[in-house]
């Protein structure tokens, strides 16, 4: 008889398993069968909750992106000018727990699956909307135009924590730094 109450539980069980395996493998090349093994639950009970891989992989994805934003909106609530609010948003994203090793894995699979599974890459797209979003706002008080620089730092951030994903322990700390001096230079060219 199945325990009631447990399904939520269960759920973020295989969600966590979902970013263990796929940092353990370093690729999306993991079976339910191991997910629900490292979840300790049976690979029936996985299905039966997500569907399949693809609903595993995405509702692990939503679940970074859901502590990304976490990150975000408590850096954001701690920001008390224009430039602290734009420096929130910049460090946010090279915070420290953006750069766990099953985390970064995790985000190098999830731009490679976003290329072919619709559900990835509408996720990939609300991230990216949502950083020009963020980015948009914070720089409205710099210049009349800030989609063009927006889309720049966006991409800026995107690059820098990839290299810094890839280069290897201790170069995101000086990541955001690198960006703030490019929206520094971007803003002053606007003034």
């Amino acid at each position: 008889m199945p325990k009631i109450g447990m399904e939520p539980q269960r759920r973020a069980a295989l969600v966590q398993a979902t970013i263990g395996e796929i940092g353990a493998a370093g690729s999306l090349q993991v079976t339910v069968g191991q997910i629900a093994r490292r979840a300790g639950v049976s690979s029936a009970l996985a299905h039966h909750y997500f569907g399949g891989k693809a609903q595993i992989l995405s509702a692990a994805m939503r679940h970074i992106l859901s502590e990304y934003s976490a990150e975000v909106r408590a850096a954001l609530a701690a920001a008390k000018t224009p430039q602290d609010r734009l420096r929130a948003i910049i460090a946010a994203n090279f915070a420290e727990s953006c750069f766990e090793a099953d985390v970064i894995s995790a985000w190098l699979n999830f731009y490679v699956l976003a290329q072919r599974d619709p559900e990835a890459g509408r996720l990939l797209r609300i991230y990216q909307g949502r950083l020009r979003s963020n980015l948009t706002h914070a720089l409205r008080v710099h210049m009349a135009r800030p989609e063009p620089a927006a889309e720049v730092l966006g991409a800026l951030i995107d690059g820098m924590y990839l290299r810094a994903a890839l280069g290897g322990a201790g170069f995101e700390q000086g990541a955001a730094e690198q960006v703030m001096a490019c929206a520094d230079a971007l803003i002053r060219g606007q003034t």
